[in-house]
């Protein structure tokens, strides 16, 4: 197999910035209420000019920039996200044009909140068998589109971005280590949104009832997803032949701070190991992972040598997680 390196990373923000005192002027709650059960002070907003498409184009221009390397080098592109611009064509099409990466093949993965850590394994294996010398793997959300405005248990907590890394053939064992992803269908109930498919299409009913927002079982979602978290940490450590003590920096799918805590808790390691951004985006789904590595990379956390462990969780339900070991090379 040919070793995989993580190249290049960029992201997009929306320049809106929603605070939790705005939310307030919109549904019952309050900052207070926010920050205590999600961590959350603010998330970005995406403007009307703005879709999953353009955040995502605007990350991939900012990775090939770093890296130095002209779109028509692009050999695979691969986007993460739960909301596309439209049903078809991919969004991941879109970023080709965009960008004019005409050499390189493209499609969209549907792994929610999980998106970006099976965006990035369905990746190196393109690259581990000679496939593709390259890939740009891209998580993106505009959330704020699908989230219901009237919802005070649904609304805090999302927000809008895009992250994306450039995947290369490596030299040496250094880069991507091992990975685990998992999925279990019987919990489509906790995190879905119930109209606009083959299940129940758009009709004026349909409309009317709001069932085109996202809906979410948080409470027994929580229960769900902490030992399933964890597992794959340490299935993931296990097929490395490391330990969990041996991780420098966990980056988890900003969701909750509650739920980041009990992961701590229940593996048994500190808090600080953690790194959390959700303060300042919220929830972005395929978009968290990417956008939290990067303010790691930005506030010194991860030095050459780390080993870096990348979780997500999410809609499905999916679990995801990939590890590193960080190079001096990588361009961020």
């Amino acid at each position: 197999m040919i070793p995989v390196k993580l190249s290049a990373l960029g992201v997009y923000l929306p320049t809106q910035i929603m605070t939790n005192h705005e939310i307030a002027k919109i549904v019952d709650t309050s900052d207070e209420w926010i920050r205590t059960r999600t961590g959350i002070v603010e998330r970005r907003i995406a403007s009307p000019e703005e879709s999953t498409s353009t955040l995502a184009t605007a990350a991939a221009k900012q990775v090939l920039d770093k890296r130095g390397i002209e779109s028509l080098e692009v050999e695979m592109i691969l986007v993460a996200t739960m909301m596309p611009d439209t049903p078809f064509p991919s969004v991941a099409c879109q970023v080709q044009n965009n960008i004019g990466a005409w050499n390189a093949f493209a499609f969209d993965i549907s792994a929610a909140c999980s998106g970006f850590v099976y965006g990035l394994e369905t990746a190196a294996q393109f690259i581990k068998t000679g496939t593709v010398r390259n890939a740009l793997v891209i998580g993106a959300e505009v959330l704020s589109r699908c989230i219901d405005w009237q919802d005070r248990s649904t609304c805090v907590l999302f927000g809008d971005g895009a992250g994306a890394v450039l995947l290369e053939s490596g030299q040496e064992e250094n880069g991507f280590l091992a990975s685990v992803l998992r999925a279990d269908g019987s919990g489509k109930h906790l995190l879905y949104m119930p109209a606009g498919g083959t299940t129940l299409p758009t009709s004026i009913q349909t409309v009317e009832n709001r069932q085109h927002f996202l809906k979410m079982n948080g409470g027994e979602l929580f229960q769900v997803v902490v030992p399933m978290v964890c597992d794959t940490i340490i299935d993931t450590c296990n097929k490395a032949n490391i330990s969990v003590e041996d991780i420098e920096l966990i980056i988890p799918h900003q969701a909750n701070i509650h739920i980041i805590e009990e992961v701590a808790v229940y593996l048994g390691i500190s808090f600080e190991r953690f790194m959390c951004n959700l303060h300042k985006y919220g929830n972005t789904s395929a978009a968290s992972i990417p956008l939290a590595l990067f303010d790691a990379v930005q506030e010194g956390k991860i030095v050459t040598g780390d080993y870096v462990m990348m979780v997500g969780f999410g809609a499905g339900l999916t679990c995801g997680a990939s590890l590193i070991r960080w190079d001096k090379s990588f361009v961020c």
